[in-house]
């Protein structure tokens, strides 16, 4: 396989291909999506509705959502402020595909994780990813149960090695 040259059309096409599927494939972003799926939500509603979302992460990830034509914000001139946020006709066409996605997530998660023990076991990694705050915290080594392990962040071998 010959590297295009970015220059080349198709190179760049590659490049905003992947820059949109990172925008749309983050935890949050599908988050959101999903939750936008049942209609129109307000920022309290969203943020109670992703556990573990930062208020700040929130804002960011509807913003770029927004900037992307996936999600309508809609501000009410009350005192309150409200602020109201609703998938876009884009964002509806998107939604389908997020949907089946979080139904394959749900359907597969126990052999998911079943083949995560597996590999695990068989490389002589532990449960806990290297250098996590809660490792630290817990005395068992063990992840916590209600927090899930970053998909990214690399297993400790039994010795310490990686």
């Amino acid at each position: 396989m010959v590297a295009k040259p970015p220059d080349d059309p198709s190179y760049r096409l590659n490049c905003r291909t992947r820059e949109l599927l990172g925008r749309i494939g983050d935890k949050w972003s599908l988050g959101v999506l999903h939750q936008l799926m049942d209609g129109t939500k307000r920022f309290t509603e969203l943020r109670r509705e992703l556990h573990g979302i930062s208020h700040r992460m929130l804002t960011v990830t509807v913003r770029a959502l927004e900037r992307d034509g996936l999600v309508r914000r809609t501000v009410h001139p009350v005192v309150p402020p409200r602020v109201d946020y609703t998938l876009t006709p884009l964002g509806d066409t998107l939604a389908t595909h997020v949907n089946a996605l979080m139904a394959w997530v749900d359907d597969n998660i126990v052999a998911v994780d079943t083949a995560r023990a597996q590999f695990d076991k068989q490389e002589g990694c532990t449960d806990t990813p290297a250098g996590s705050p809660t490792a630290a915290a817990q005395p068992s080594g063990k992840w916590c149960s209600d927090e899930p392990a970053p998909a990214h962040a690399p297993l400790r071998r039994a010795g310490g090695a990686r």
